[in-house]
């Protein structure tokens, strides 16, 4: 059963997955069914620390970055005024 704080309802989740051959494939090695296997595996990343996140880049990078997304901005063409009414986005939308 899972509970979300964030509601207060509680509700049963089932999840059916397809088990590929080389999943199957551990699972016989090691003895298990594979559903057996896979609950294994679920269990064991519940238990673990998540892993940390990537330190940020350097500053210079970012500014590589956007130097190389501006290099040819000047060839973009510019949209007149009306590209960017209200209209204009929700044409499609009644």
């Amino acid at each position: 059963m899972v509970f979300c704080p964030e509601s207060c309802y509680a509700f049963h989740m089932q999840i059916t997955i397809e088990i590929p051959d080389e999943l199957a494939a551990e699972a016989k090695a090691r003895g298990m069914t594979p559903e057996g296997y896979v609950r294994s595996l679920i269990d064991g990343g519940l238990h673990t620390d998540p892993a940390p996140l990537p330190l940020a880049k350097p500053k210079r990078d970012l500014e590589a970055f956007f130097r190389a997304l501006a290099a040819n901005s000047d060839k973009i063409p510019q949209l007149p005024d009306e590209a960017f009414t209200r209209e204009s986005f929700y044409q499609d939308h009644d």
